[in-house]
């Protein structure tokens, strides 16, 4: 081998040159096997030659070492969620709005299918893949990037010639094709671990698996079907005016995009459209629940403009969910992570929507006895957005003599707790912070961000420490030791004692973020640092009663019972006496509700802050009496503005919502507490 640069380089580009023809073009010129060879071929000369690796080699697909977390992005432009709509007349009334507000009468629309997967952002710059990130709110995803560029149909390089865009932010779906979701189920249960419930689950669990190499794993594909130019042009500088032309130029930068996508210049062609997808549906090989409708000129688009969750310009479809008739046998009770009681029916499989339907959700006591369901009933099925089964009725000509109403029991099937229902609502629940069935996701809420920010305790450990029976409460977290948690998969020496030194660290955490963390029902983290700060101790506040608690502001009867049912648990009690006994913080500084510097005021925050946390700085805030939003509006009185701010920066002058940096933020602080923060420190230890 002559010049192994140049063999490498040239199978760089084949490669990308048969991922370019099989995604984006649907015209494979190779088999699988013959692909995999060369992929081989280049990661082993990579490997011989690391001093010419590059970050967009295809060899990149393979997956990188494991992360510890995946950081917060906020986007740019919010990620909006798309206003649903079940039958053709509201799909005329769409149009109706549409047409009275651009005082028009046609408007020429795309219909796209909808892809039943999870939607991403994907940002190029300079024509290479930077960053990619989860929708997550809207405004502040998961930054994904590595797991997203071991997906083959998501160019790491931008491609095409001429005068194109380089950078950009490219969104679409990610989504798992029907064969690689039953192939992949089929391992999962070969090697006895759980299996997934539907292909978009698969998908979601996929993206988020903290280890990209599992990622690479996974049968993945992507398709776009949005492009916005990020270095200060337009989409109109590249003579695109239209929806249908920016799929055009997206296919021509490389990225893959639906063919069934379609021009209607009315809202009959736009019917006609979803009725044939909606009968073709099963005959592609992934799974779609819809047809999204735009609005095609981009310009009308920005007329129509947005309400604060939806486009106006445009609407999704959703298609009739399919039924299927099946007999009931059993009817079983399932406690959730966070303790809710689900009844689950127990069939006699049947085959529905692509496939075998064996179990359904019943919701809760309350529709059970709506729907007068009885075990042995003959009942029909469907899966709710054509993903989660459940029974809809019954078929009441063939019930048998023998059925009786089913009684829900009072106490917990798994740890025998008694169960609670709160005045007004229907949901049963077990509030057992000990009870097994909860274990996992109280430990994943207890250590999450904005309760004790435990890093490394993500939903793979926790899970293994579970399994492990290593911890059965929040409390045991503070009794795991480095040489308890090295042997884990992927722990090692250097990550346990990482992860003990977090563990450690937390114990020191405000009295807020620990009542936050112990998961009530109701409190959230503004409610659980106005607790705190009321009551100043755990004690206090477990000793309170309805009427203390309902004289605080932003404190009504529904949380206040709900505080007082958590702590009149003696199992939850002996949680919080772990907690104490660990050194975890139980007393805070009681501070005047309704007073504070910032009293009444309302912040957003945007850009990345140097002297504190974006939490921390919510903390300050809320500790001085504001509140703070996630969007701007007429209603914020104050953008605390850091580096790099995003859109919210732009929405706030045009509103002339007061814009302030962080030394004037420090400076009313210092005026208020007549305290000197000193210019390297973090305020969030302050507090």
């Amino acid at each position: 081998m002559s010049n192994p640069q140049e063999t490498i380089n040239r199978l760089r580009e084949e490669i990308r040159g048969h991922n370019h023809r099989y995604y984006v073009l649907n015209e494979p010129s190779i088999s699988d096997y013959e692909y995999d060879r060369l992929m081989q071929q280049l990661i082993e000369l990579e490997k011989r030659h690391p001093e010419f690796a590059a970050p967009d080699s295809p060899s990149v697909r393979v997956g990188g070492e494991p992360l510890d977390r995946f950081p917060p992005v906020e986007h740019a432009v919010p990620m909006l969620s798309l206003e649903n709509t079940y039958a053709p007349d509201e799909v005329e009334a769409f149009e109706e709005r549409v047409r009275k507000q651009l005082e028009t009468g046609t408007v020429e629309y795309v219909t796209e299918l909808k892809f039943d997967g999870i939607a991403v952002s994907l940002v190029y710059e300079d024509g290479l893949l930077a960053r990619g990130a989860t929708r997550g709110d809207g405004v502040t995803g998961d930054d994904i990037t590595p797991n997203l560029k071991t997906i083959r149909s998501i160019p790491l390089r931008l491609t095409g010639e001429g005068d194109l865009p380089r950078n950009v932010e490219v969104r679409g779906e990610v989504y798992m094709p029907g064969k690689g979701f039953s192939r992949l189920n089929r391992q999962q249960e070969k090697a006895g671990e759980k299996v997934f419930a539907n292909p978009r689950n698969a998908t979601a669990g996929s993206l988020k698996l903290l280890d990209p190499r599992k990622t690479a794993a996974r049968p993945l594909e992507f398709s776009a079907y949005f492009l916005r130019v990020t270095d200060g042009g337009t989409l109109a500088d590249y003579s695109v005016t239209t929806h249908f032309d920016a799929l055009h130029l997206l296919r021509r930068l490389g990225l893959p995009v639906s063919r069934h996508v379609t021009l209607a210049r009315s809202v009959w062609d736009v019917l006609d459209f979803c009725n044939v997808w909606e009968e073709k549906r099963d005959s592609l090989p992934y799974e779609i629940d819809g047809v999204v409708i735009k609005v095609n000129d981009l310009e009308q688009q920005e007329i129509l403009g947005r309400t604060a969750k939806s486009p106006r310009w445009a609407i999704a479809y959703k298609f009739k969910p399919k039924q299927a008739r099946t007999t009931l046998k059993e009817i079983h009770l399932q406690v959730g992570r966070m303790g809710t009681i689900t009844p689950v029916a127990v069939l006699e499989p049947v085959f529905l929507a692509g496939s075998t339907i064996s179990r359904a959700t019943l919701h809760n006591e309350e529709e059970i006895k709506r729907k007068d369901i009885r075990i042995g009933d003959t009942v029909t099925i469907e899966k709710g957005g054509d993903v989660i089964p459940k029974v809809v009725g019954v078929v009441l000509k063939q019930r048998p003599e023998s059925a009786e109403p089913f009684r829900f029991p009072d106490s917990c099937p798994v740890c025998q707790s008694r169960l609670m229902r709160a005045e007004g609502e229907v949901a049963i629940r077990c509030e057992n912070l000990a009870c097994p069935a909860q274990v996992f996701g109280r430990l994943l809420h207890f250590s999450s961000r904005g309760a004790m920010d435990i890093e490394g305790l993500g939903e793979s450990l926790v899970q293994a420490l579970v399994d492990e029976k290593m911890v059965h409460d929040i409390g045991d977290i503070y009794s795991l030791r480095a040489d308890d948690l090295k042997d884990l998969e992927r722990m090692g020496e250097k990550s346990a004692a990482n992860l003990v030194a977090s563990i450690n660290e937390s114990r020191s955490r405000q009295l807020g973020r620990v009542v936050f963390g112990l998961g009530i029902r109701h409190v959230g983290k503004g409610a659980a640092a106005i607790l705190a700060g009321t009551f100043g101790s755990m004690d206090a506040l477990a000793a309170a009663s309805r009427e203390q608690l309902e004289e605080i502001d932003q404190i009504g009867p529904v949380m206040a019972e709900s505080i007082v049912q958590f702590f009149s648990q003696p199992s939850n009690r002996t949680v919080i006496e772990k907690l104490r006994k660990a050194g975890v913080t139980m007393e805070g500084e009681i501070h005047a509700l309704g007073g504070g510097v910032f009293a009444g005021k309302t912040f957003v925050l945007t850009g990345t802050l140097s002297r504190m946390t974006r939490e921390g700085a919510t903390l300050l805030i809320e500790k001085e009496g504001g509140r703070v939003s996630s969007t701007v509006s007429k209603k914020t009185d104050l953008l605390l503005v850091g580096a790099n701010p995003g859109s919210k920066y732009r929405k706030a002058v045009e509103l002339k919502v007061k814009i302030i940096d962080e030394d004037t933020f420090v400076s009313m602080l210092e005026k208020a507490r007549k305290i000197l923060f000193p210019k390297d420190s973090q305020l969030e230890m302050e507090i």
